[in-house]
């Protein structure tokens, strides 16, 4: 009986140890993200900016090769005006 009580007690006593090992690394990590960050903000502005334009952009190269949205530009809006009401209407329920 004694040993089955002193193996509890060893396992208990393991996952203690990998809970805390656990709970110190995202802090850590958190650390090492907001110091970079805060020694940087310019740069990751201008990166977060440069990533926005471009993806615009090349949205915009790419809808400017479909002829029927060349040719139609109402189609644009009412393709992304339904687009933005799906993924509302989604985003509504996923929540």
């Amino acid at each position: 009986m004694s040993s089955i009580h002193q193996q509890k007690q060893k396992i208990e006593d393991e996952i203690k140890k990998l809970e805390q090992m656990g709970g110190s690394l995202p802090g850590k990590a958190r650390h090492f993200r907001d110091s970079t960050f805060a020694r940087f903000p310019i740069i990751f502005v201008f990166m977060s900016t440069f990533g926005l334009v471009a993806t615009l952009y090349g949205f915009e190269k790419v809808i400017d090769e479909v002829t029927f949205f060349a040719d139609n530009p109402r189609a644009v809006l009412i393709v992304g005006i339904a687009t933005l009401a799906i993924t509302g209407t989604l985003y509504k329920k996923l929540t």
